[in-house]
This record gives C-alpha cells, structure tokens and sequence, in this order.
C-alpha cells in the first residue's frame, strides 16, 4: 500500500519508509528467530543483540566516546526533567538554566522543586521568538550544571552553537535536532533526547551521560530515577521498552547507510533553506522566527495575516496530502516539521502549494 501524505507532524514526527518496510518484513519473525522483537523476552540472547546494535550504530552516528554511557529509558523527556536535577543538583544544589520555549520553561519549573534555579537568559518576552543574548559572566561557577533545550519545537528557534560554560557541565535537551547536524559530544556532560523525532517511535527515550555524572544522587531519588541504575544494568533493570529500541537501531543504521549525520544534515539544511526562502519572498506569509541566524531547520513555524486563511490554508493543504500541518496553540497559524525522515519532494510539494495559495487568495 502505498504512502499518500506527507506528514509534518512536531512529534511523532514521520519515520523512513525503508525503516518501516523492514519493520514490517520483521514483524512476525525477527531474523528467523519465530517471533517478534514485540514478544521476545528482552533476556534472550537474540533481544541482547538487538539493545547492543542499537547503541553501536548511535555511538557510530553520534562518534559518542567510550567514556560515556548510553541508556535507553522511559517517561520521555518531560521525565528528564526530573532525573536531571535529581541526579546532578547534589553539590550546591544550584543550576542555571536557558529558558527558549515550552520545553525549556518545564524543564526549569520542575528543577525548582529540587534546588536554586537560576534563568541566565530568556525569550520569553516575545513569545520565544528569538535566541537570547548568553552573557558568560552571568553563569554561576558554583553551579551543579548548565542546562540547555538545542531546539525549540513549538516556536522554531534553534542553537547554532554550545554556550561556554566556563567548565560548568552542561546538560543539552536535544529531542528535537538530534542527529540532524554534528555534534561534538565532549562538550556535553549529558545529552538527553525522546526518540520520537528523528530516532524512532515515541517510548523510548536516550540519554548519553559522562561516567563521572553517573555516580551523583540526591539521596531521596527512586531506584528507577537514577542514571546509575541503568546505567549498572545495560538499560535493562526491568522491561526496556523493547520495540522502541528496535526501532532506533533501525533508523541509525538508516542515517548511517546514508552516510552517516554529515550527509543527512545537508539534505536538512537544502530542505530548510527551501522552505525559509520561499516563506521569505512571500508577502502573505511570515515566519514566526524573523532572525535567519536564531532558526530551526526542524520546526517552521509561519503564519497569514488571519485566522481565517490559516484554516483555509490548512483544510486545503490536507486535501493535498500535506498533513499535520497545525501550528501549536501559542503560535497559531501553521508548523512545519521537517525531520530527518522527511524528503525533499516533500517539502517541494509544500513549497508548491504555498505560492499556489498565495496566488489564489492575493487580494
């Protein structure tokens, strides 16, 4: 059966189709073990191979060092808002965060719970349009950490670069961009990222820690919110979500087949600059993001001058198989996700459509 939509969903965003067609030959039995990876116990060896290739293709993807742990865990991101502070804040109980959209504004908000959160910049005062200004001086050097979102779904801005945190660890939220363009890993204390973006399907979520962060706990964490836990136990204390997992090696050993992130972040830089450029020239549409060097290439966020044509615009993108198109309620208007598993011809096809529209609702 072929595949009639494009899909520009923020989360769960479209996968590869190669992906999915493995999948499914899979689906009843996994390389001739007679089963599915969905009923195979996650002891067996044939489940151990699976866990263990999929971190071998995202060290591969991510070039992760070995002096990092990769787990793969449950609760999603929003469940790493907690596990941060819980595990991290333990020195002076101090952590500054950035505060660039909804995601970011959580994660801050359920820090507080734990210790002395400071915000050092925000964009908060015009609805997180914009990246704000980091000023070095304003990072506290007694800090358990620095935390940081790399993307911002809902309002598409993103991160061009890391702030310097003056040898503070920094801890990056990366649901959204990950591996969508090179990242250096040594920069990071702790990466942390809902594989339902650009790794896999929802359920499973990746954190890739330093081994000296593994060994801090707050005394009160659970047994389950613990990084050394998992850690201590190859992400396998109780039932992985096991299918997720199997899912994410799929598509990393997709990125790597296509030549690894390098190749798949230019086709998203091509992708992203279609699209900007062709929002750019139009006088009926505009990005939420006006500044070129503070936007996603995951997240476009745009809009009309009314209410009234963005529903147009979106009951009639439907009918042309370009879906999920909604813009989150604080925004409005129209969002585009453009995810590493979306192709070009899909964002042609929108590019299409948006001067089509354009020409037929010009007053």
């Amino acid at each position: 059966m072929a595949r009639t939509v494009y899909n520009f969903s923020a989360g769960p965003g479209m996968l590869p189709e190669a992906v999915l067609q493995k999948a499914a030959d899979e689906m009843l039995d996994y390389q001739g073990s007679g089963m599915s990876v969905m009923e195979m116990s996650h002891r067996s060896k044939v489940y151990q191979s699976i866990i263990d290739g999929a971190e071998k293709a995202l060290r591969d993807l991510m070039g992760i060092p070995a002096e990092y742990k990769v787990l793969f865990l449950q609760g999603g991101a929003s469940t790493q808002f907690a596990m941060v502070p819980l595990n991290l804040m333990v020195k002076s109980n101090k952590a500054d965060y950035l505060n660039t959209g909804e995601w970011s504004t959580k994660a801050v908000a359920e820090a507080k719970r734990y210790g002395d959160v400071k915000v050092v910049a925000s964009s908060e005062d015009k609805v997180f349009s914009y990246l704000p200004e980091i000023k070095p001086a304003e990072f506290r050097p007694d800090a358990d950490y620095v935390h940081i979102t790399s993307n911002n779904t809902i309002f598409g801005t993103s991160w061009k670069s890391m702030p310097d945190t003056q040898g503070v660890p920094l801890v990056c939220d990366m649901s959204s961009d990950i591996l969508s363009k090179p990242v250096d890993v040594t920069k990071f204390a702790l990466i942390y990222a809902g594989a339902q973006k650009n790794m896999g399907p929802a359920g499973v979520t990746v954190v890739v820690i330093r081994d000296d962060m593994v060994e801090r706990c707050r005394p009160e964490t659970p047994t389950m919110l613990k990084y050394k836990t998992h850690a201590d136990n190859g992400s396998m204390f109780n039932t992985p979500p096991c299918y997720a997992v199997y899912m994410v090696k799929l598509v990393c050993e997709h990125v790597l087949g296509m030549g690894g992130v390098p190749a798949i972040h230019k086709i998203n830089e091509q992708k992203a600059a279609l699209l900007y450029d062709t929002l750019d020239a139009s006088k009926m549409f505009q990005c939420h993001v006006p500044k070129k060097e503070d936007r996603s290439i995951m997240n476009v966020p745009f809009r009309t001058e009314s209410e009234e044509l963005d529903k147009k615009f979106l009951a009639e993108a439907a009918k042309e198989g370009l879906v999920t198109l909604s813009g989150h309620r604080k925004t409005g208007g129209m969002r585009a996700s453009i995810y590493n598993a979306m192709p070009v011809a899909g964002v042609e096809k929108l590019v299409a459509f948006i001067r089509k529209f354009e020409a037929a609702n010009s007053k």
